[in-house]
């Protein structure tokens, strides 16, 4: 798995970009890839660790956790 940060996350529209810490490229990710229970929201600023894949529209992060089992409010 991979690790960066949260750069930003529209919790109304559901998705945002993740700065990967081996390179500057943000990443997509989506709501539905976030691995937390209850609501799947991430804040900006966060520690996350995620798996890369190549989607639709581009390279984009799934299976996506905080890390140190940080929780967003």
């Amino acid at each position: 798995m991979l690790t960066g940060t949260v750069h930003q996350f529209n919790k109304q529209k559901g998705y945002g970009f993740i700065t990967p810490d081996d390179r500057g490229k943000d990443l997509f990710v989506h709501f539905s890839a976030i691995i937390t229970p209850g609501f799947k929201t991430l804040d900006e600023g966060q520690r996350v660790r995620f798996v890369e894949i190549e989607g639709k529209r581009g390279m984009q992060a799934v299976e996506v956790e905080p890390l140190n089992g940080e929780l967003n409010d």
